[in-house]
């Protein structure tokens, strides 16, 4: 560096330090008044936004307050005016109930390896698929797609008459045989990708995969791959994201489904199934324990449907605790690749 630009950097440092010295007044009547407009702008935006974001998560978050705040609450404290959220009568009583109504060891774990089941299922063949209409040509391919936006756009209750009678009659080399109350169905649909959401599924990898470059396919290929070695050793690791992604929500969704388990996996307790038969079976609880026919009080049975929901939505809770590094990254991820 020279003399002379050794002695201009210098000289531009006296002034950025005398600048700064400069009260925000003196700056802001340097400015003609701009630079109060635009701090009002910045910390008016700011308590807005803080405002906007405090509002949508007392939104989302106060309903499972209320529902905690409940489910410790004696009875006599669901008629007591003078409480709002905090019990004056702590009590377990509500939780012991609503684990014994939901038979709640068993609905668990029914429920994990049925989510854990068809989550995997759903992500490997939704992947196969996916990665076929980013990659490949075939006949009637846009008709396909469309069916697949079809089954993202109709809601499944409008062909559940449909699946009731073709699973119910179902016709197998001669013989017709009732694959209700069984896995049998679901896992059919899921391996067709016709389960909860799949469509979506098969959107979100297929865009995903549209952002990969073509040459590491082709050089896979030149190094001997064919397609199904390509796609499990060069797409499927570069795909993580979007997999774990599609796992989640899978998992979520099939965690609280309660169409398709009242349709299908009738003898099969899971938990969304059992909770919305909790108060029936709290007043044949109650009828038992005390000896004759009583129907529950609403706030009462309020008080145990809360429980059991959060019995329902903790397991939840707890897995995005765990999960919730991978599964930001993971949208984050896909949103720069797509």
């Amino acid at each position: 560096m020279t003399k002379k630009n050794k002695k201009d950097l210098t000289e531009t440092t006296v002034l950025t330090n005398a600048v700064d010295k400069r009260s925000f007044w003196e700056r802001n009547e340097a400015s003609d008044g701009i630079l109060l407009t635009e701090t009002i702008k910045k910390y008016a935006l700011s308590i807005f936004r803080a405002i906007l974001l405090f509002g949508m998560c007392f939104m989302i978050i106060q309903p499972i307050l209320n529902k905690f705040s409940f489910s410790f609450m004696a009875e006599k404290d669901l008629y007591d005016t003078t409480i709002i959220v905090v019990p004056k009568h702590f009590s377990l009583s509500n939780w012991k109930i609503a684990i014994y109504l939901l038979d709640y060891k068993k609905t668990l774990f029914n429920t994990i390896w049925v989510s854990m089941l068809v989550s995997i299922i759903e992500v490997f063949v939704c992947s196969l698929v996916g990665y076929g209409f980013s990659r490949f040509q075939f006949p009637l391919k846009k008709f396909w797609f469309f069916c697949v936006v079809l089954i993202i756009v109709i809601p499944p209750q409008t062909i559940s008459t449909s699946l009731f009678l073709h699973f119910r009659y179902f016709h197998f080399f001669g013989k017709t045989l009732n694959l209700r109350g069984s896995m049998s169905p679901y896992l059919m649909m899921c391996l067709g990708c016709m389960g909860l959401k799949n469509g979506l599924y098969i959107f979100m990898i297929r865009q995903f995969f549209l952002g990969f470059p073509f040459e590491l396919e082709e050089a896979a290929y030149v190094d001997g791959c064919g397609p199904f070695a390509t796609f499990f050793r060069i797409m499927v690791p570069g795909a993580k994201p979007i997999i774990t992604s599609c796992f989640l929500f899978s998992f979520v969704w099939q965690w609280t489904d309660s169409f398709y388990t009242e349709l299908f996996l009738g003898k099969i307790k899971l938990l969304s199934g059992q909770i919305s038969g909790i108060v029936e079976r709290l007043g044949g609880y109650l009828t038992a324990l005390n000896g004759g026919s009583v129907n529950p009080p609403l706030a009462y049975s309020n008080a145990i449907l809360s429980t059991g929901i959060l019995l329902v939505i903790i397991p939840v809770i707890i897995l995005y605790i765990f999960c919730q590094n991978l599964f930001v990254e993971s949208l984050a991820s896909t949103g720069v690749k797509m």
